[in-house]
């Protein structure tokens, strides 16, 4: 898309080797204001970046565009972007004295793409887990499960992911939830309800757009998405976010995390501390509150969470 390709350009004369240090600070101001906030740079967490994050004052971020309310175009059809991942990607850049330039990117090629030096970190309300940890390292800042949208009303009264078998069911491809649906497949089996009938697709959008169109009777991804999607949807009148008391935090609930390459380590202690002392002035919060997803944040900006 032409957002892609003119960041991704500018991205690329950002890396030159002509730019020296005084040009990379001119790239990067004193402080930012993010939700209301203003974010100060910390010259001493500056200082601990890599020598090429520093000599080109920018941190290249890849993320999946909308996957709201982490990450959304302010207007369709433009580059400009907004949401939680964001938002917090600028208050991290601002603290550390960089930019986090965002360039769209589908989810499934994200982690191949850092592990070809394309992108630094990846942003994209990614889930920590072992398998993805073997080639990227993570910096987790909030906890969150998966959730089941329906078209408003819930008219086949689903309650559960039990409820789920045997039906249509769309999600976003290479997720944690196509894992989480694939893996009730046996539940399905043993009640003699049938497998669910799992409907892949490249973007989040893609499965909203076969909910609304009738083609499956739900749509599994992150609660936190479900939530924003059905809060905002045609005014709160699309959708609505199946309640499971036995899943009041989505199901499988685990962290989320920001991906970096396991080339940059220092690049990684860098983010981790910064994020921590954004969570320790209330920063990050109200990024969280903005988005209506305060009960996601996290108190300890930790690393590599996942354990199985």
């Amino acid at each position: 898309m032409t957002a892609a390709v003119t960041t991704t350009a500018l991205l690329a004369l950002a890396g030159c080797g002509g730019s020296d240090g005084s040009a990379a600070e001119a790239k990067a101001p004193a402080s930012l204001k993010v939700a209301g906030v203003t974010v100060k740079k910390d010259a001493k967490l500056h200082a601990a970046l890599p020598d090429a994050v520093k000599k080109s004052g920018t941190v290249r971020v890849a993320t999946d565009v909308p996957y709201a309310p982490f990450e959304m175009f302010v207007t369709e059809g433009e580059k400009e972007l907004t949401g939680l991942d964001y938002d917090l990607g600028q208050a991290i850049g601002a603290r550390l004295g960089v930019k986090f330039a965002f360039t769209p990117q589908k989810f499934d090629g994200i982690v191949p793409a850092i592990q070809a030096g394309k992108f630094d970190v990846a942003m994209s309300a990614m889930t920590d887990n072992k398998e993805r940890q073997a080639v990227v390292d993570f910096v987790d800042y909030s906890v969150s499960g998966s959730g089941i949208m329906v078209v408003k009303g819930n008219p086949e009264k689903i309650t559960t992911l039990d409820d789920l078998c045997g039906k249509k069911v769309a999600v976003q491809a290479a997720t944690n939830q196509l894992d989480l649906l694939k893996e009730h497949q046996k539940a399905c089996r043993k009640a003699g309800a049938g497998e669910i009938g799992i409907q892949t697709f490249p973007k989040d959008s893609d499965a909203q757009l076969a909910l609304r169109a009738d083609k499956v009777i739900a749509q599994v991804l992150t609660n936190p998405a479900a939530g924003w999607t059905a809060k905002t949807a045609d005014g709160g009148n699309a959708f609505e976010v199946v309640d499971d008391p036995a899943a009041s935090g989505g199901y499988n609930a685990s962290p989320n995390g920001i991906a970096v390459s396991k080339k940059l380590p220092e690049l990684t202690d860098a983010i981790q501390k910064a994020l921590q002392s954004l969570i320790d002035d209330g920063t990050a919060i109200k990024i969280f509150e903005k988005y209506g997803v305060a009960s996601i944040a996290v108190e300890e900006a930790t690393r590599n969470a996942a354990v199985d």
